[in-house]
């Protein structure tokens, strides 16, 4: 296949490459365009382009990128994203060389997930049985915070969550996550309740909707949308008024602090690492282990603050 004329065709051509032979995640593939975009308008307003391209050409605009004030991790993702570009168009033969191949990236700084503490976690459970104008919305959030805690789903994974995975009182759910690939998790006593509940709620509304000639929908938490599912947009904004109403600042809870929280209380209770992998999708072991460090700060925290002599001395 002879290499497109135009740059924005390598990106469309690769990305459709992508989603076909790597089965990449929609998100990922977005991200792949924005940041292999944001690199053909360098190299053009060089006279440049993905075929012409150097290995100067690609650190000189990873120093472009470290100039305009990009974090280590945006920096390092542009780059991953051109060796995947460059490495596709060495396939295909586009090009001779990978230019992008040896240069070393910035490399993405740790940061320890946030999380909340058990307690935490209780009054946002709690402040989710009271948030709704109506029983049907705070069935609902209730249903929605239970499964979230008890699962650690992404919230991707939650709000599209079909309806017919969850009939039948099941103890363990069938969750399709990044990539397509699919994984069991199971279901808490309280998730398992909260579900029921809102599943006899939802058939009652579906019902009235049928006798009115409109078709079922396929989703657990429906939306009015074009997806027909309640949007990952319209769940973080209700989890900051949950957390407001819980008496956390809601800068510290997103439904990936929730995703965190159930990790790191797994393994505070003594889950083994690979299960809590299996259960979050992780692909790698080494992407689960940043919960070590969470729960090694935590204890540091504990032993800091109550044992006798960690206190300055003089004081009791």
């Amino acid at each position: 296949m002879p290499a497109p004329s135009a740059d924005s065709q390598w990106i469309s051509t690769f990305l459709e490459a992508a989603a076909a032979e790597r089965d990449a995640a929609r998100n990922t593939r977005l991200a792949y365009g924005r940041d292999l975009a944001d690199a053909m308008g360098w190299l053009a307003r060089r006279g440049s382009s993905f075929a012409a391209a150097t290995r100067e050409d690609v650190e000189a605009y990873l120093v472009s990128c470290e100039a305009a004030g990009l974090s280590k991790a945006t920096r390092a993702r542009r780059l991953s994203a051109l060796r995947q570009l460059f490495r596709f168009a060495h396939e295909e033969g586009w090009r001779a060389d990978n230019p992008a191949l040896r240069i070393h990236g910035p490399g993405a700084a740790q940061r320890l997930p946030k999380t909340l503490s058990m307690d935490e976690v209780e009054r946002l459970l709690a402040a989710a049985r009271d948030k709704g104008r109506t029983e049907e919305e705070r069935l609902r959030n209730r249903c929605l915070m239970e499964l979230l805690y008890a699962t650690g789903m992404r919230v991707s994974e939650l709000v599209t969550l079909p309806v017919a995975a969850v009939r039948g009182d099941p103890r363990m759910i069938l969750v399709r996550g990044k990539g397509g690939k699919e994984r069991m998790v199971p279901l808490s006593p309280p998730a398992r309740a909260a579900l029921a509940d809102w599943l006899a709620e939802l058939d009652r509304a579906e019902e009235a909707a049928r006798r009115k000639g409109r078709p079922p929908g396929r989703h657990l938490f429906p939306g009015s949308g074009a997806d027909g599912h309640l949007t990952r947009q319209h769940f973080h904004l209700m989890l900051k008024d949950m957390a407001l109403r819980a008496g956390i600042d809601p800068a510290r809870v997103t439904p990936h602090t929730l995703r965190h929280a159930f990790a790191t209380h797994l393994l505070a209770g003594g889950a083994d690492l690979r299960v809590i992998q299996t259960l979050l999708g992780h692909a790698d072991v080494a992407t689960t282990e940043i919960y070590t460090h969470v729960l090694d700060d935590h204890l540091k925290d504990l032993v800091l603050g109550h044992h006798p002599l960690a206190r300055p001395p003089g004081k009791a």
